[in-house]
């Protein structure tokens, strides 16, 4: 046994332990699948975070946490006789053989985009074959999906039957004509259909999103930290002159942001400012 082996079977070994209602953990042996899906969402954000931020040892450690969550629903799955980690394992495998046709048989792809084409239409193949699926291109994306990850799955299923603007020019003036109707909205008082148009211009922006091939949730989280360093720049600065952000007023906190977007630029970086 090799060392991945190993030490994945002494997790599998502990995760059965804790869940053994002989001398198991209380909090483990009242798990379910529906109660440890949050977790395994929650866990998968913060490997994106540790990945985003290039910090290896962490990602490590987040990434060995979004494995316990496999794991655990193993054993929950194992326990009621239903599936186990190795028919999870086993049905990854066949999926990615099935899904590199190019790799694993003979067919010929020559470029990512005609990977990500294929892809795409092996998917379909296989919900097609699944009797209990919809009929609809739309019906198994899933509904807990954050709404920007949704929007863009929902864009790009949409736009494989031609359901899509051609070009992002076209796009970038529907998104000009919803932040239009959103101003009127705003305008007239009316908060239910100012919500209605914001959920617009956010689905727009995830079109674009999905024609420029940007993942729209990515972006945002970019955005946020962005957001993050030159406000936290702005804290840091004034905190120094003895004042805080409340004191100071927007006219010197925007002054401030602007010397914050400066010294990125004269970095040529994103990198964290002191």
């Amino acid at each position: 046994m090799d060392r991945a082996q190993a030490a994945l079977s002494r997790l599998l070994d502990i995760m059965a332990r804790l869940r053994d209602p002989a001398g198991g953990c209380p909090w483990d042996l009242e798990q379910t699948h529906q109660s440890l899906a949050p977790y395994a969402i929650e866990e998968a954000y913060e490997v994106a975070d540790a990945a985003e931020r290039g910090d290896s040892a962490d990602l490590r450690d987040e990434l060995g946490d979004l494995l316990l969550q496999v794991v655990f629903h193993a054993q929950v799955a194992r326990e009621a006789g239903g599936f186990d980690f190795a028919d999870i394992a086993q049905s990854v495998a066949d999926k990615m053989e099935r899904r590199h046709p190019h790799v694993f048989a003979d067919a010929v792809i020559s470029t990512a985009a005609e990977q990500t084409v294929s892809w795409e239409m092996i998917k379909a193949e296989e919900r097609q074959a699944k009797e209990e699926v919809s009929s609809s291109v739309l019906s198994d994306v899933p509904v807990s999906l954050p709404a920007l990850t949704r929007a863009t799955k929902l864009s790009r299923r949409a736009a494989r039957v031609g359901f899509a603007w051609p070009t992002v020019g076209e796009i970038l003036a529907k998104l000009e004509e919803e932040a239009d109707e959103l101003r009127a909205e705003i305008d007239s008082g009316d908060t239910d259909k100012a919500a209605d148009e914001l959920g617009d211009l956010l689905f727009v922006c995830a079109n674009i999103g999905r024609h420029l091939e940007i993942d729209p949730e990515t972006a945002l989280r970019a955005a946020n930290a962005k957001f993050t360093r030159r406000f936290q720049y702005i804290e840091q600065t004034l905190a120094q002159k003895g004042q805080s952000p409340e004191a100071a007023g927007l006219a010197e906190m925007e002054a401030l942001w602007g010397e914050a977007k400066a010294i990125e630029a004269a970095n040529g970086q994103k990198a964290r400012l002191a």
